[in-house]
């Protein structure tokens, strides 16, 4: 009969060693010794997890600053319409997710990409002789930022690189980095009413391009691109041959007197996933419902990308199927007022708000044309005892209880932006201690010398 001895050796913090011998008939086998791993706790967290930075948190949260107790806060930060109360949503939209909830028809699992009808509902609201759509092209998601997390996971593999706009939303430098995907900033042009620097962005293309972002309408900006620059930005594609991500969440939130043009409407060959969701337009960011349109005429994505977005698709199994069940007629029964009288509240604010700022010294705000924002220039000249935009509107917090967001935070510094979801009052009280702010701190070109001196 074979036997084994095995004899263990170590002590104090030597490893342990197995000392093994093997006896088969008669013969003794020394098989030497073999290391033995100690148990011991080393939980980490993932690179993945390292990497994912919020530069919008990272720079609020480490603005230590407590506003004026004497004055109540008034926030211009967040964009979220539902903060103040004043821009609900329609009552045909909640009273579409009650009858849903009420049917018990949707409370189980739905297919990853959605349920068929949904998407159906979603191609057949945005289908056009311009730019077709079927069932078969829509995905949905989890909000609009699972688009865009979708839309760039499957056209991106770390170590390539995309084109993100500056200033631009900062969630696409959040995921890209968290993926090992290279961020290249191209710039937007204020006093071109944020138009893209076209020449800049051409000038980032090479191999390792994975994808162009293109946000229309903008956040922070509040800018609507015309046809012609939307055409022009698709010919920079065609020639370098990069798929375009397009952020199109507040697509049709534009004022009056401004269109909007998707920009797969006018695109022949560049193939486009247009990301989008009932967030802004309909008012309900926490419902959580958004949607990638897959925009591909000459078939230049294939299947490959359209088989890429499903398995994505499968890691959280969809979106809210309650939400799902309400989107047809959200979607289709929404009354036209709707859309208008919430379009005129913010056209009226913006007006407002860039009429009060304009008339502020060492301050150049940028008009929008849609969207949530407005975007302020600081002539940081004139404000010397201030390092940066940071400062300039920590200081605003402690002392006037207003809280804008510095433009640091969209990779833009010497901005800052404001969120013109706000009540009206709101609105003329913020530019009014803004005001106040901007008169006590303000040097002209004189003072700021003598300051400057005295540092």
């Amino acid at each position: 009969m074979d036997s084994y001895l095995i004899q263990v050796n170590g002590h104090g913090d030597h490893v342990p060693m197995l000392d093994v011998h093997l006896k088969t008939n008669g013969n003794n086998i020394s098989l030497g010794k073999v290391k033995v791993r100690k148990p011991r706790w080393a939980v980490r967290a993932s690179e993945m997890s390292k990497k994912t930075f919020n530069p919008v948190r990272a720079i609020v949260d480490s603005m230590k600053v407590e506003p004026n107790p004497k004055k109540a806060m008034i926030s211009l930060s967040l964009g979220d319409p539902t903060v103040f109360g004043n821009l609900p949503t329609n009552d045909e939209v909640t009273r579409a997710v009650k009858e849903v909830l009420d049917s018990g028809r949707y409370n189980g699992y739905a297919p990853s990409v959605g349920y068929q009808s949904c998407r159906e509902a979603v191609a057949a609201y945005y289908n056009c002789p311009e730019a077709p759509l079927e069932a078969q092209d829509v995905i949905l998601t989890s909000g609009c930022s699972q688009a865009i997390e979708l839309a760039l996971a499957v056209l991106a593999n770390p170590g390539q690189n995309i084109l993100v706009p500056r200033p631009g939303f900062s969630l696409y430098k959040t995921l890209a980095l968290s993926m090992g995907i290279e961020v290249k900033l191209y710039n937007l042009l204020p006093e071109k009413a944020w138009e893209i620097d076209l020449k800049h962005l051409e000038s980032l293309v090479d191999e390792k391009t994975a994808c162009l972002i293109v946000n229309n309408p903008s956040n922070p900006c509040g800018s609507v691109f015309s046809k012609s620059h939307l055409q022009k930005i698709l010919a920079v594609a065609s020639r370098q041959c990069v798929p375009i991500l397009a952020d199109e969440i507040y697509g049709d939130m534009v004022f009056a007197d401004c269109k909007y043009e998707p920009i797969a409407t006018l695109s022949t060959n560049v193939p486009i996933l247009s990301c989008g969701g009932l967030a802004k337009r309909w008012l309900v960011p926490g419902w959580r419902m958004g949607w990638i349109l897959i925009h591909d005429r000459r078939d230049i994505f294939g299947n490959e990308i359209r088989d890429g977005l499903l398995r994505l698709s499968q890691r959280i199994l969809g979106p809210c199927t309650i939400v799902q069940g309400a989107l047809e007629r959200i979607l289709h029964r929404t009354p036209p007022e709707f859309y208008h009288n919430t379009l005129s509240m913010l056209k009226a604010n913006a007006d407002l708000c860039y009429a009060a700022l304009s008339a502020i010294p060492g301050l150049q705000p940028v008009s929008p044309a849609g969207a949530m924002y407005l975007m302020v220039g600081i002539e940081m000249e004139h404000f010397p005892e201030f390092e940066n935009d940071v400062e300039f509107t920590e200081r605003l917090i402690s002392e006037q209880s207003v809280f804008c967001l510095p433009a640091t935070c969209f990779e833009y510094p010497n901005f800052f932006r404001v969120v013109i979801t706000v009540p009206e009052e709101m609105i003329l009280e913020a530019c009014s201690r803004i005001q106040e702010f901007c008169e006590m701190h303000y040097q002209g070109a004189e003072g700021a010398q003598d300051l400057e001196c005295d540092k």
